[in-house]
């Protein structure tokens, strides 16, 4: 089993790669790495994971919340008014980002001028990431068996670090929110 400063570890480095804005990798890599190199269970690796991710995009969104006193006035009226448009699905909307890979930035960052609740906007972010980092972490134990005894365990590891760092460079040049966009467009105008 894990040792306390192993799992540590898992924490902080999840904190400290989610602490950069709109560059982190996926936490659904960073756990499955995570189970790659540290001996323990996939729901203690996917919780510590979507516990470090969750504090640091709660930096994120405090300081947007804490932004948003020093818009002007008029602004401060928008961003109430387009708040209740959206508050209604405002806990899904963040779930749905922070189960994904998409960026959570263009997510986090309206919700804190918005003023959403911190504690909806913490619990709605971490079972979102919870949902996924489970599933990367069960995933990295299941690859690291199957493929550890085939192409031995610093290899996967290196494969492991290669794919996340590949993987992260093209979610940052490929923009899912406007493929997402064109995706609903095309729904949208399709005759009925």
């Amino acid at each position: 089993m894990a040792t306390i400063y192993e799992l540590l570890g898992v924490f902080f480095v999840s904190f400290g790669l989610n602490l950069v804005p709109f560059a982190s990798p996926s936490n659904l890599f960073i756990a499955s790495n995570a189970a790659l190199m540290v001996n323990s269970d996939p729901f203690t690796l996917g919780f510590l994971v979507a516990l470090g991710s969750a504090l640091a995009k709660g930096i994120h969104y405090m300081i947007s919340f804490f932004v948003g006193k020093h818009l002007s006035e008029k602004r401060r009226q928008r961003l109430g008014v387009e708040g209740l448009k959206i508050k209604r699905w405002a806990f899904l909307l963040l779930f749905v980002a922070a189960a994904t890979p998409v960026p959570d930035e263009p997510v986090v960052i309206p919700l804190g001028l918005m003023k959403y609740n911190p504690a909806k906007f913490f619990a709605a972010f971490f079972l979102g990431k919870l949902s996924i980092t489970i599933v990367g972490a069960y995933l990295g134990i299941v690859s690291e068996g199957f493929l550890s005894s085939t192409i031995g365990q610093g290899a996967l590891v290196i494969i492991s670090i290669i794919l996340t760092v590949v993987i992260t460079v093209l979610l940052l040049k490929v923009d899912l929110g406007k493929i997402a966009q064109k995706i609903l467009k095309r729904k949208i105008t399709l005759p009925q």
